[in-house]
């Protein structure tokens, strides 16, 4: 029998929460009905999912898929969370790969960690995976004197009528995932 519990897979078999079988729940049923995306979906599960306070009023659903499947899961992406919005109403959906830090090698070990799998490439990927399928055009560190440091994340503006709206997301997506503090913004263009 093919229930929902196939669309999700959690490490070392453990059980999913009650929101992650929602979720899993409504991939079942987007695969069952939605003609369009039905094939896509047919093969693909996630990881895990987590829900977020975002500001205020404003939460979003962050699903963790796993790492091979990322290019499927963006090949359907913004029919997915289009769709997936629409069945969790008033919050908004971000899709992410699943990614490993690995601790630094001990000294005067011989093994060497990959550099996908440092804390900063994985933050970076992470980043990119949150505000798909808008592009990174650019990125500023500003250190304030106080100490504290803002990054602001130039978005392509090509995809500004897709992603203006999901900009507080984003950033409070990120800060909740990595720590950091984000800003959002579209460059300037002169004419």
């Amino acid at each position: 029998m093919y229930t929902a519990a196939q669309k999700i897979h959690k490490d070392k078999d453990a059980e999913p929460t009650e929101f992650e079988e929602n979720v899993a729940q409504a991939l079942f049923d987007l695969e069952n009905t939605n003609q369009e995306i039905k094939s896509d979906l047919k093969d693909l599960y996630i990881n895990s999912a987590l829900q977020i306070d975002v500001s205020g009023s404003k939460k979003a659903v962050v699903i963790h898929v796993p790492y091979r499947l990322r290019k499927s899961f963006r090949k359907i992406h913004s029919r997915l969370v289009r769709e997936l919005e629409k069945k969790f109403s008033g919050k908004e959906v971000v899709v992410i790969a699943t990614r490993r830090i690995v601790n630094p090698p001990k000294k005067g070990s011989a093994a060497q960690r990959p550099r996908s799998r440092t804390l900063t490439a994985v933050h970076d990927a992470m980043l990119e995976d949150i505000v798909y399928p808008a592009e990174i055009v650019g990125k500023r560190i500003r250190y304030r004197l106080d100490g504290t440091k803002i990054m602001k994340i130039f978005l392509d503006p090509k995809a500004k009528n897709d992603t203006e709206n999901k900009l507080e997301t984003f950033s409070g997506v990120y800060r909740k995932l990595s720590g950091k503090d984000v800003v959002f913004e579209f460059p300037i263009t002169e004419a």
